[in-house]
């Protein structure tokens, strides 16, 4: 049954008072489906928010956040220590780059990203380079709704609101450059040389100020830009060249998305820091990691000037029970395949999320790894409600899409068949065809 009183929800990214005329409830999850509250199967495009990616009501993962439950419900993670919490950080390494073989466990994807750009500064105080605290992040980015994450990030809504926000960052521009890459498949021929604007504000600022720069190997949020080829191995060489740190947000591209555990592997380009959340427990659990190279934790470690190296922590890190979630999310993709399947799927959605070229408002299609986009044109004065409209429409035909302003983001679970992503794309276009 629907709630009796929708008033007192305060709910995030939502449009409250047009949500509560016309709710879209759920109830229950299987698979690649919802339930909704009238008792329909709605196909998930999205795996929820990037990040239910084996699929909805794992048992083995119910299992053990039960058995969890049952022995260890909660242990301190300032001064003890649970056995769940090394293991998941031994699993974890073993899948990430080689030399990044430290993790530091938090709460969400916004939580890894505050957790990465303080280390990040705490490492270039403990080698002594204190002068080093510039962050730069980049345009259209998105890090997460913390004040450090807002702050490196380059989405106008996440930043007008709040005021100044961190000092001392700057941003890269963005990549997207739809007149010369619209509908690539795959990576985008051209704006590897805007990784050069590193180069501007190192000029600017001078390196000896820049502490690290973030970015996302394959932006999200902001509608899915992939990189231009040679793009990030330019910027990994500009960072190396200035002695600035490199960080990747993976939070929606690690744990298969892209056919591999990283989107670092994928690329094959290595920064010094990871930022990874969702996918990592298949959304069942709360929890993020950042991951670092070895020469980051040992900096802190050598050179620390207190017992306690990090200064920083949060009281839910390396949760026992959210351990317990992300092994068993580890174990399934590892024992069916899970991220080898992707490629496939990917190759196949390529084709299908394209063959929408010619539909009606529609203006680029992008896609990479087992991510797509279509992006359909804005109506005058009324940026993102065709997108939102849309969004609407494929609900009520029972598909669950995202709508990031007028661009519809598809990222489904990594078991998805090709007669779902058919069907994806075909209520997708329907519902692009139905608006006016």
């Amino acid at each position: 049954m629907k709630p009796n009183n929708l008033e007192s929800l305060w709910m995030p990214f939502t449009p409250n008072k047009t949500f509560k005329k016309d709710p879209r409830i759920i109830v229950g999850a299987k698979d690649m489906h919802f339930i909704s509250d009238d008792g329909r199967n709605i196909l998930d495009a999205t795996a929820g928010l990037w990040c239910v990616n084996a699929g909805h009501g794992r048992k083995k993962i119910q299992d053990a956040v039960y058995n969890q439950i049952g022995e260890l419900d909660y242990s301190p993670p300032f001064q003890f220590g649970h056995p769940k919490q090394f293991e998941l950080a031994n699993r974890l390494v073993e899948i990430f780059p080689e030399e990044m073989n430290h993790v530091f466990f938090s709460n969400s994807g916004s939580e890894a990203v505050d957790s990465a750009l303080k280390i990040a500064l705490a490492y270039q105080r403990a080698r002594g380079k204190a002068s080093k605290t510039r962050l730069i992040g980049r345009e259209r980015g998105y890090h997460g709704v913390g004040f450090g994450g807002i702050s490196v990030g380059g989405m106008v809504k996440n930043r007008m609101y709040f005021g100044s926000m961190l000092s001392g960052v700057d941003h890269l521009r963005h990549t997207h450059n739809p007149e010369l890459n619209a509908f690539s498949k795959g990576l985008p021929e051209y704006g590897a040389e805007l990784a050069n604007d590193l180069e501007r504000l190192v000029q600017l600022h001078d390196a000896s100020t820049i502490a690290a720069v973030i970015v996302e190997p394959i932006a999200g949020s902001t509608g899915v830009l992939p990189p231009p080829k040679g793009y990030l191995k330019k910027l990994r060489e500009l960072c190396t060249k200035h002695d600035i740190l490199l960080i990747f947000d993976e939070v929606i591209s690690a744990f298969g998305r892209m056919g591999t555990p990283t989107a670092a592997e994928f690329f094959d380009v290595t920064p010094d820091i990871i930022c990874c959340a969702k996918a990592l427990t298949n959304a069942t659990i709360p929890m993020g990691a950042t991951v670092v190279q070895d020469h980051i934790y040992n900096s802190m470690m050598d050179h620390a000037d207190a017992p306690i190296e990090l200064f920083h922590g949060y009281t839910y890190s390396g949760h026992p029970v959210a351990c317990a979630a992300a092994l068993a999310s580890l174990d399934i993709y590892k024992e069916e395949g899970l991220f080898e399947s992707a490629v496939e799927s990917a190759k196949y959605m390529q084709e299908v999320a394209h063959s929408l070229k010619g539909t009606k408002n529609v203006i680029d299609i992008r896609n990479m790894g087992l991510i797509a986009a279509v992006e359909i044109e804005a109506r005058e004065g009324a940026i993102g409600s065709r997108g939102f409209e849309a969004m609407k429409k494929a609900w009520e035909l029972g598909v669950m899409i995202r709508a990031n302003g007028d661009t519809i983001a598809f990222s489904p679970p990594l078991i998805v068949k090709n007669e779902q992503i058919d069907e994806m794309f075909e209520t997708t276009k329907k519902a692009i065809e139905s608006l006016n």
